[in-house]
């Protein structure tokens, strides 16, 4: 089955609003429609199996592009809006892409040497053409739908082959531990050429809900009252988004929010200190705890609000349809406070990296995702993540992780983030460097101030010999934190 064949299985024809609140709100059986005449007319002139770029902010054209070049058996490149051009040439040439969609103002700004569609031209063609492509009974799930083009340890992206199956098996999985339903209306900040937006994309057409476009949540008071105007039940981030929120000002946590149900945070670690004070001031919305990563179109684990509190710092554990274990070098499974790397198995598991056989033979070992992250595991099987294997700090023969360092300093008053990273070091090799982000109330703090917390709950290796400060975060487009200079 086409991964659009099943998201639209039972949601074609509805006429209730996929998207809300923008000028023209567009519902199912549009979307629907103006997709699968793209897909029509894409198979037409151009065949099947092609790599099309895609490049453009959240909205209808992206949606259509999007959803079409899946339905037309082709396969789509979403990238960043933001991309460099040096950035854009690479993945253009790699794919060997010869036609693109492209935002106006991004086909402006890129200058595409390939064939575009913009956003006046994708008008013109679905509005004169009646034809629409039928659902293929024939299609194999294993064909390619996508590859997301992830940046690594590497200065070259590495693209990431996602198959419909993986998107159908992802898709399941969410929808069935989230609970959601046609009632659901998600406020979307998360953007859809990163999988975790993806993702939200998928489960609301599958199971008949809508989304509200938010392109800029940089507008916190106008994200704050938009999640009330349109009813949001649901809101999704990454951890720059909640520390935001809950830090930049009182705005958030002092606004009731009658139809938020859950919030879901994922793209990095979000410090207790962060859960804790969400969950304290609306202990009626519902906080999921998730894990996962592009290879595995997006999602690998959950943690059920239930035992937020009882697993605090876990990532819980495998979502449905997904094996998730924690092995040490001998492929082992580690015992209870033992560290060890987190392994996946499913159906969301990607195929393989494109074009880059070493890549895989690293990430994909006989069947099992080897994730990069470390972790140790409870007596119950619950999962916590230490570090990443290449984010361990090597001070004077000791080894640290970030992690508890900014658990610390984010218990300061006035702090909204921390990055803490290394830096060469004449005598201990490497030297613990933290930059701070303050607020109003924050702006009086000092270097020895922090230092000074930081010994009273740390040992003395772990105290940071460079601290920076800063009054602002600084993010990309998916809202992940940039490192601080």
């Amino acid at each position: 089955m086409n991964a659009y064949d099943f998201l639209f299985e039972n949601t074609s024809n509805l006429e209730k609003d996929l998207l809300i609140g923008i000028k023209d709100s567009k519902s199912f059986r549009s979307i629907s429609q103006e997709s699968s005449t793209l897909a029509y007319i894409l198979r037409d002139k151009l065949g099947q199996n092609k790599k099309i770029i895609l490049v453009s902010n959240n909205s209808p054209f992206f949606i259509v592009a999007y959803l079409g070049i899946l339905k037309s058996g082709n396969i789509c490149v979403p990238l960043n809006p933001g991309i460099e051009q040096e950035s854009f040439n690479f993945i253009q040439k790699k794919t060997n892409s010869t036609t693109g969609f492209f935002s106006e103002i991004t086909r402006k700004r890129l200058e595409p040497s390939i064939e575009f569609i913009n956003e006046k031209i994708l008008s013109d063609i679905i509005n004169h053409e009646d034809n629409t492509l039928v659902p293929e009974p024939e299609f194999d799930i294993e064909r390619i739908a996508e590859i997301i083009f992830t940046s690594g340890s590497t200065a070259l992206p590495k693209g990431v082959m996602l198959s419909h199956k993986n998107i159908i098996a992802n898709t399941r999985s969410i929808v069935e531990y989230l609970g959601l339903s046609d009632l659901d209306i998600m406020m979307a900040v998360l953007p859809f050429f990163y999988c975790y937006g993806l993702s939200l994309l998928h489960t609301h057409i599958r199971v008949g809900g809508s989304l509200f476009l938010n392109n800029n949540f940089i507008f916190l008071s106008s994200t704050i009252n938009d999640l009330n105007k349109y009813s949001c039940t649901g809101f999704a981030g990454v951890p720059s988004h909640f520390q935001i929120m809950l830090r930049k000002n009182n705005l958030f946590k002092n606004t009731k929010f009658p139809s938020l149900r859950y919030v879901t945070q994922a793209g990095g670690k979000l410090h207790d200190t962060f859960i804790n004070e969400f969950t304290e001031t609306f202990p009626e919305v519902q906080f999921f705890v998730m894990y996962g990563q592009t290879e595995a179109t997006s999602r690998l684990s959950y943690l059920p609000p239930s035992m937020l509190k009882e697993k605090m710092g876990s990532i819980g554990k495998g979502i449905p349809g997904v094996e998730l274990k924690v092995i040490n070098d001998y492929g082992d499974l580690i015992l209870p406070g033992e560290r060890g790397e987190i392994v996946a198995r499913g159906n969301n598991v990607m195929m393989c990296y494109y074009e880059d056989q070493k890549a895989t033979a690293q990430a994909i070992q006989n069947s099992w995702l080897h994730t990069g992250d470390l972790a140790t595991v409870d007596e119950d099987g619950y999962i916590f993540i230490v570090a990443r294997k290449k984010a361990i700090i090597k001070v004077g023969g000791n080894r640290v992780t970030p992690k508890e360092i900014e658990e610390v300093i984010l218990t300061m008053t006035g702090v909204i983030d921390c990055t803490v990273e290394s830096t060469e070091d004449e005598l201990l090799g490497e030297a613990i460097k933290v930059t701070v982000v303050v607020n109003e109330s924050g702006k009086t703090l000092t270097s020895e101030d922090l230092k000074r917390f930081c010994s009273l709950k740390l040992a003395s290796f772990k105290v940071p010999t460079y601290v920076s400060f800063n009054d602002s975060m600084e993010v990309s487009l998916t809202g992940k934190k940039l490192k601080q200079s």
